[in-house]
């Protein structure tokens, strides 16, 4: 700070010397040089102006003008130097001093504590020894702990314990490795764990590996043994309904002598799919009865999660799974797959509840997402196979053994949470094929029987043969066991084929039943027609027209049909039944007959067949005198064979045909023997008559007539006067000739009420053949002025208007 000053003092020191310029030019310099400036600008100026001699001259005079001051400034401060040496030259006589107290006071402290040290250097010395040891003990105890690990974990993999053997490794790892005293222990530890984790991922992959190879087996037979249950479950829901609907019928009957009970049965033995409630344990494992043991599956994915393969692992299993779930579907074309189908879906059975029990107990080893996916990939190729399979068979009854297992599989399943919706579709779309090769056997079936049939009615020796082929169809007409032998009112068809349509109807029922749909009796029913309709009836009318030649043979096979009539109400019946449907909606829309056709076709081949048998005794009316000049007192012979035949054939037909039957074939026979009579007289054979003949004609109708009377004991009075109406056109004739007013059948109203069934052309051509005996040759010689008979008269008033009608 001085120095400063002192700068500034000198820089207008040199004022005096020189000339103004020059003074000018040195007080420059020495404010530059005194600033710290830089000097170049005075250099150049110098060199330029040829006087380097200026600026040496004043660089000088600068040095010496500084000399000056630094003179003046050593003078200021000597005084200052000059005390400060005194006081440091008395400070170090007082250090002389201090330094020799403290020497003294240093040989007394050594004195004193040399004892002090060589104990602190004992105690030193013992303490680091205590330290080695304490140190030894510690190293000594970490490696028997160590190799005490080290040696459960050996005993552990010796007896394949391999998670206990890694918990203790792990221990190694975290708690020994890194304080091991030994270098060479620890290296040998850093070089064995990784190779023993190797070991156990080796072991257990390889444990894994057999479980995945058994399980295959262990599904099979636990998809069989569960279908099983399931079909052995169907059986005891099918017998409850049963004895359910044997009940509600006893109810329905108002039995009040018997008492009924339902006693519904344990199923202990029947698995729910719920955990720790079926036959299969809980844990993974099985009861004795099939083998299903995940401890394999379970010990290898958890020694996966303590080797931090936890992931990898889940995806190893769901791989394999899934390549094994491929391979099921594998479908051997060397084995008919009617023969290898339940090994198929029992396969697949068994791998989804083994899936399924991993995913409710494997702790997260499969997920839901996972097991779906595996599920729609399994449904969609069993879908196709089924398809195929459908696709291929000609068998209705393959088709049905199928559908039943491919039933049963979908009824296991989905106790297990799994959607079968789409099998049951594909069954619902094959319903119609298997109906029409249902169908196809039926109608080979029906016609096989119909052709080993002869025709006669059937024996009964025992009766058991009565109850399997009368009473299992409800066919009986009365509840009263007969007595043996008997001999039934029907041929073999009947039962024979009663039983074809029964297993149809069950079969029928059977394919429909279990597939997802409740109420399906309507299609049942629709087939049950078409199968009576179509093909029953058909072959039976066939039958009808081909193969009956005579009368008893078609009396047999009407008197089948009127069995078939009772059986259908049966068939129907049973259907329902078995359909579920109570029997009282069944009994409120009774259907038509099916077998309308064929019955018909029966009745007019019995009636055609005894018109011929008649027609041959008919062929005696030739014998009539039909000019007969005396009323007869007893009927014609042809009359009295036609009654012959019939009291002979009624003889028999009455314990075969059933009343309505016998009564529509007596009634068209007597309508033929009437209309044959009209026509008889209407034709050529007959030129002329006589009303006596009239009067004998009518002789033989009363004779017909008091034979359909006389059938009142096996049909109703009011049949037997239908009976007595089949005659009406012979008789309504008859009455007509024998009128007094023939003329009277012209009146619309007396003949609607007395002559309805006769035709107006047949009355003119036969009322024209009527001639009264005084109408002879040479009659009219004796009967000169006789009076014109008025009968006579109005039957000539009769022809003449029917002629002009005509």
């Amino acid at each position: 700070m001085n120095s400063s000053k002192t700068r500034r003092k000198v820089a207008v020191a040199p004022a005096e010397n020189g000339d103004s310029g020059d003074k000018l030019d040195q007080l420059l310099l020495s404010s530059a040089i005194g600033n710290g400036e830089d000097l170049s600008p005075f250099i150049r100026k110098t060199f330029a102006s040829g006087k380097p001699e200026t600026l040496l001259h004043h660089l000088r005079h600068f040095c010496r003008s500084k000399e000056a001051e630094i003179e003046e400034v050593c003078k200021v401060h000597y005084q200052d130097f000059i005390m400060a040496v005194d006081d440091l030259r008395s400070l170090l006589s007082g250090v002389e001093s201090l330094k020799s107290s403290i020497s003294n006071s240093n040989y007394q402290l050594q004195s004193v504590a040399g004892p002090l040290l060589t104990s602190l250097d004992s105690f030193i010395e013992a303490r680091n020894k205590c330290q080695n040891i304490a140190l030894a003990i510690e190293s000594l105890r970490t490696c028997v702990r160590l190799m005490e690990i080290c040696s459960r974990a050996n005993v552990h993999l010796s007896k394949n314990n391999f998670y206990m053997a890694l918990k203790c490794i792990d221990s190694i790892e975290r708690e020994f490795i890194q304080k091991t005293p030994s270098s060479t222990l620890r290296r040998m530890l850093e070089k064995n764990i990784p190779a023993i984790r190797a070991h156990i991922e080796r072991k257990i992959s390889k444990e894994f590996g057999d479980w995945l190879v058994e399980i295959r087996t262990v599904s099979r037979n636990l998809g069989q043994v569960a279908i099983g249950q399931a079909s052995a479950g169907r059986q005891r829901e099918e017998e409850l309904r049963i004895r359910q609907r044997q009940a509600e019928e006893q109810s329905r009957l108002s039995v009040r002598d018997t008492v009924y009970a339902l006693e519904e049965e344990d199923d202990d033995d029947y698995f729910t799919g719920n955990e720790g409630n079926d036959v299969y344990g809980n844990g993974g494992t099985a009861n004795a009865t099939v083998g299903f043991d995940l401890t394999p599956l379970y010990r290898s994915y958890h020694i996966h999660q303590t080797l931090g393969l936890e992931d990898s692992f889940k995806k190893y299993y769901f791989e394999n799974r899934k390549l094994q779930l491929t391979s099921d579907f594998q479908v051997s074309s060397m084995t008919p797959f009617l023969e290898s189908h339940q090994t198929f879906f029992a396969q697949i059975a068994g791998f989804f509840i083994v899936e399924d029990r991993v995913l409710r107990t494997g702790g997260g080893l499969i997920t839901k997402m996972e097991v779906e996916n595996l599920w729609d990939i399994a449904v969609s190729k069993m879908c196709s196979v089924l398809e195929d399979q459908f696709s291929r068979m000609r068998t209705a009854n393959h088709l049905l053994l199928i559908k039943d297992y491919v039933s049963l599989l979908g009824v296991t399943l989905r106790r297990y949470g799994y959607s079968v919706d789409a099998l049951l579709d594909v069954l619902n779309k094959h319903r119609d094929k298997y109906h029409e090769l249902l169908l196809s056997d039926c109608r080979i079936q029906v016609a096989e029987a119909l052709a080993a049939d002869k025709f006669e009615q059937m024996w009964m020796n025992k009766e058991y043969e009565y109850s399997m082929n009368v009473l299992s169809f409800q066919i009986q007409t009365s509840d009263i066991i007969p007595a043996f032998p008997y001999i039934a009112p029907f041929s073999s068809t009947v039962p024979d084929c009663c039983r074809i349509v029964r297993s149809f109807v069950e079969d029928s029922v059977s394919f429909m039943s279990h597939g997802g749909q409740l109420d399906f009796y309507d299609v049942v029913k629709k087939y049950l027609d078409r199968l009576l309709t179509e093909v029953l009836d058909d072959a039976l009318l066939k039958l009808i027209s081909t193969s009956i030649s005579g009368v008893n043979q078609a009396m047999v096979v009407a008197a089948n049909m009127a069995v078939f009539e009772r059986a259908c109400d049966f068939f129907f019946r049973h259907a329902a039944k078995l359909s579920g449907l109570p029997l009282r909606m069944v009994e409120r829309s009774r259907r038509q007959f099916p077998l309308t056709k064929a019955r018909d076709a029966a009745e007019e081949m019995l009636s055609s067949l005894l018109k011929k048998k008649v027609d041959g005794f008919m062929t005696l009316i030739e014998n009539v005198n039909w000019m007969i000049d005396e009323q007869p007192q007893n009927e014609n012979e042809y009359v009295n064979e036609v009654i012959i035949f019939l009291e002979t054939l009624l003889s028999t037909a009455q314990q075969i045909l059933p009343g309505q039957v016998l009564k529509r074939v007596l009634q068209d026979v007597l309508s033929h023997i009437s209309e044959t009579i009209v026509n008889f007289l209407v034709g050529d054979s007959v030129k002329k008559f006589s009303l006596n003949a009239v009067m004998g004609i009518d002789v033989d109708i009363k004779v017909l007539e008091t034979f359909a009377e006389n059938q009142a004991s096996l049909v109703s009075e009011e049949e037997a006067s239908q009976l007595k109406k089949a005659l009406v056109e012979a008789r309504q004739l008859v009455n007509l000739l024998l009128s007094n007013n023939p003329e009277n059948f012209l009146n619309p109203v007396i003949r609607e009420r007395s002559y309805n069934a006769l035709d107006y052309r047949k009355v003119a051509i036969i009322s024209e053949k009527l001639k009264d005996p005084s109408e002879r040759l040479f009659g009219t010689f004796g009967s000169r002025g006789y009076k014109q008979n008025p009968k006579k008269k109005s039957l000539d008033s009769l022809i003449k208007r029917l002629k002009d009608v005509n």
